[in-house]
C-alpha cells in the first residue's frame, strides 16, 4: 500500500505554514500546524487505504473476468434485469459480433415471451436461496431474431460491487429436438393404433345400418323413414371424420396475452342460445384482480365450448351450470365448470380423454381428448370430479402473466 495521499497532504500543510511564516512572520511550529499535519496524516492514510482496496478490487474483478472467459459454457451476468457482462462463449452462442450488442440491454429482450415468467421466478429464487439453482430450460432470442433452447443454472453473486445473478448454461436445441422427435414418434404410433381401432369400430356401426337399408332398397322396399335413417348415419360418419381431422390437423398456435374474463364471456354468449333451448342457465362469477394469461385464444375458446356443451348435454331435463374464475395459487388461475348433470362413475373418470372412450350414447371422446391436448400445450391442467346423479365439476388450471389489475367481481346469467 502506498503513502502518496499522506505525503501529498502533509506537503500541502507544510507549504501553507511556510507561506504564513515568510509573509505573515508567524512561528512555523504552532498548535495549528501540528493539528493540520495530524489531520493531513489521517485523511491521507484513509485516501491511500481506499486507493489500495479499489486497486485490489479492480485486480480481483479482472481475475474474475479472466476466469469467466475461460469457461467453455456461456455465462451471462445480469443486475436489475440488465445484462452487465457476458463471456466469449455467450457472445458466440448469441451469434453477436460485439459484446456491446448484448451488454447494457434488458435481460428480457433476449427471453422468449413464453419463458419470461419462468425466468423472473428463477431470478427471485436465486436471490432468495443464495445457492446454485437446478438446471432449467428457457428459450433465448438472438439479436438476429433466431432462437435456441438454453439449459441454464443461476446463482446470486456480487460483480463489480453490484448484486447480480450469474447464469451459466449451454445450447440444448439439438438435443431437445431429437428428444421431442422420439417422443412424438412414439406417441403418434401409439395414438395411431388407438385411433385406427376406434375409427374402424365407430364407422362400422353406421355402415352396417346403411348396408342393410340399401339391401331393402334393392328389394323395392323403399320407405321415406329409411332414407332419413341412411342420411342420419352418413352424417354420423361425416361427424366422426370431421372430429378426427380437427384433432389431427397441425396448427401454428400464436400465444398472446389475453383477459380470461373476456374470453369466457365470449364463449358463454356463443353457447347461450343452445343452453336456453335446453332449459339450462349459465351463471358466471369472476374474482377481482384476475391476472392475464398467455394463450391461443381460439384453442381455449374451443376447450370451454366443449366443456359447456358437455355440461348442457349431461342435463337432459335442464338445470344450472356455474362457472367460477379465480386465482387459485400464485401464478395460476382456476376456471371451474360445475353442472347438475347425471354424473360420471368414478371408475370411468381415469379413462376420459382417451380417443373413442365416451359416456355419451353417440359420442366419440375426441372432443374431450382435444381439450386435454390444448390445455397440455398451454402448460396447464384439466381435472375432473363427478358424483352420480349430483353433477360434474371440471377444473382448468392455467399459468398466468404477472400483470394483475383490479376490477369488481360480478355474475350474470
Amino acid at each position: 500500500m502506498g503513502f502518496r495521499g499522506q505525503i501529498l497532504l502533509i506537503l500541502i500543510s507544510i507549504t501553507f505554514t511556510a507561506y504564513q511564516t515568510v509573509f505573515d512572520h508567524k512561528p512555523f511550529f504552532t498548535l495549528d500546524f501540528l493539528i493540520f499535519t495530524l489531520i493531513a496524516w489521517l485523511v491521507g492514510g484513509q485516501y491511500d487505504l481506499a486507493r489500495y482496496y479499489a486497486k485490489k478490487a479492480r485486480k480481483n474483478l479482472e481475475s474474475y473476468k479472466q476466469l469467466i472467459e475461460s469457461f467453455p459454457e456461456a455465462v451471462f451476468i445480469h443486475s436489475e434485469k440488465e445484462i452487465i457482462y457476458i463471456n466469449n462463449a455467450a457472445l458466440e452462442i448469441m451469434g453477436a459480433s460485439d459484446k456491446k450488442q448484448i451488454i447494457g440491454r434488458p435481460l428480457f429482450d433476449f427471453v422468449h415471451i413464453e419463458y419470461i415468467n419462468r425466468m423472473m421466478e428463477r431470478v427471485k429464487q436465486a436471490k432468495k436461496i443464495k445457492q446454485p439453482l437446478n438446471n432449467t430450460e428457457i428459450r433465448v432470442k438472438r439479436p438476429d431474431g433466431t432462437s435456441f433452447f438454453f439449459e441454464v443454472s443461476s446463482l446470486a453473486i456480487v460483480f463489480d460491487e453490484k448484486k447480480a445473478i450469474l447464469s451459466i448454461g449451454r445450447d440444448v436445441t439439438e438435443r431437445k429436438e431429437q428428444t421431442d422427435r422420439l417422443l412424438q414418434k412414439s406417441e403418434k404410433l401409439a395414438l395411431l393404433g388407438q385411433m385406427a381401432a376406434g375409427i374402424a369400430h365407430e364407422i362400422r356401426n353406421p355402415l352396417t345400418s346403411i348396408k342393410g337399408f340399401i339391401q331393402l332398397f334393392k328389394a323395392d322396399n323403399l320407405k321415406e323413414e329409411y332414407v332419413d335413417i341412411v342420411l342420419s348415419e352418413l352424417e354420423r360418419i361425416n361427424s366422426i371424420v370431421g372430429e378426427f381431422l380437427v384433432l389431427a390437423k397441425p396448427s401454428a398456435a400464436v400465444f398472446k396475452e389475453q383477459d380470461i374474463r373476456s374470453l369466457i364471456k365470449d364463449v358463454v354468449t356463443l353457447i347461450n342460445t343452445q343452453s336456453i333451448l335446453n332449459n339450462v342457465q349459465i351463471f358466471v362469477e369472476f374474482d377481482s384482480g384476475l391476472p392475464m394469461v398467455s394463450c391461443e385464444e381460439k384453442q381455449l375458446k374451443q376447450v370451454f365450448l366443449n366443456l359447456l356443451k358437455n355440461s348442457i348435454e349431461a342435463m337432459p331435463n335442464g338445470g344450472r351450470i356455474d362457472v367460477s374464475v379465480k386465482q387459485s395459487d400464485p401464478g395460476k388461475i382456476s376456471i371451474k365448470v360445475k353442472d347438475q348433470g347425471v354424473g360420471i362413475p368414478k371408475e370411468r373418470i381415469p379413462s376420459l380423454g382417451e380417443p373413442f372412450y365416451t359416456t355419451k350414447e353417440k359420442g366419440t371422446g375426441l372432443g374431450l381428448m382435444t381439450c386435454f391436448k390444448i390445455i397440455e400445450s398451454h402448460h396447464g391442467e384439466l381435472r375432473i370430479d363427478s358424483q352420480m346423479n349430483i353433477g360434474t365439476t371440471i377444473e382448468v388450471i392455467l399459468p398466468t402473466i404477472n400483470q394483475p389489475y383490479l376490477k369488481s367481481s360480478y355474475s350474470y346469467n
